[in-house]
């Protein structure tokens, strides 16, 4: 395995990561097809779900995510359209990476390697967290086969990590750390809400904290200049009591630089929206994504 490349911490942790993955991939809509597309960086895993007509959307997961934890909110897009789900390289999931990622340019890299792989020439791209930072990032470098993004609360984007938050994801990516402190971090992240710790997709980030050594490169806040130059249409939903930006700094930044920009701040939602408001998302994803593909 090559330096600086992320991986399962070890056999154990492999077939304990694989076992938690396969029961929460198990509560997902039925999976049209499983593509392990290759790329410079290694190989990614993509589903595809099949659902209503038009424009597809491929939807990109947080960190230490991946497919399974968009299960509360795949029946509500499905309705309206076909949805393709990756796995980050780099990040715990099945995607296999095998090449460093050097940086920003890297992670778009590969990205684009995907979207033609997959013969995509046209869809809308939705990310949350570090998922919507990628989603960002995609555009400002390959912007050619992008339609929309519509961005949950990304990381990085229109704000910086505060300080405590930085400090917070410290015990996260060391090996060892109680399971106890990773869980109470976890919640914390997720706005300090009663978390149900047998749910499967919560199981599965809390094996991918520690259970995967990552390697990603710090992704870094996007230039004012790399904002105004998205000519895409941008929907930023952003969760008021969010832990990882100053909400109402993060909104003013969106609706001051972005050209085609729709901003909102959600101010019941914590960072772990997408499971909050599964169907207040989809609703306004589709109205979106409609508006968007007659415009």
């Amino acid at each position: 395995m090559a330096v600086g490349v992320g991986r399962l911490r070890s056999e154990s942790a492999r077939a304990h990561f694989a076992r938690v993955y396969d029961q929460a991939l198990a509560v997902l809509p039925p999976i049209a097809e499983i593509r392990d597309v290759p790329t410079t960086f290694g190989t990614v895993r993509v589903y595809r779900f099949d659902g209503g007509p038009g424009r597809p959307v491929m939807l990109l997961p947080g960190r230490n995510a991946s497919t399974p934890m968009w299960a509360e909110n795949l029946p509500g897009l499905l309705a309206h359209r076909t949805v393709y789900c990756v796995d980050l390289l780099g990040e715990p999931g099945m995607s296999v990476q095998d090449a460093p990622l050097s940086g920003a340019d890297d992670q778009s890299r590969w990205l684009e390697e995907v979207l033609s792989g997959l013969g995509l020439d046209s869809v809308h791209l939705m990310g949350v967290s570090f998922g919507g930072w990628s989603a960002v990032n995609h555009a400002v470098r390959h912007p050619g086969r992008v339609a929309s993004l519509a961005l949950l609360d990304p990381v990085l984007t229109f704000a910086p990590i505060p300080l405590p938050t930085m400090l917070a994801f410290i015990p996260m990516g060391l090996p060892g750390v109680p399971g106890a402190l990773r869980r109470r971090i976890l919640r914390w992240i997720s706005g300090g809400a009663d978390v149900e710790e047998s749910e499967p997709v919560f199981v599965l980030i809390d094996a991918g904290t520690a259970d995967f050594e990552l390697h990603q490169p710090a992704p870094t806040l996007f230039s004012p200049a790399q904002l105004r130059g998205l000519q895409v249409p941008v929907l930023a939903i952003i969760a008021g009591r969010s832990v990882i930006h100053d909400a109402r700094r993060a909104a003013s930044t969106a609706r001051k630089l972005l050209r085609h920009g729709q901003v909102e701040v959600w101010d019941g939602a914590s960072h772990a929206l997408t499971g909050e408001y599964p169907d207040r998302i989809a609703a306004r994803a589709v109205r979106f994504w409609d508006d968007t593909d007659t415009s």
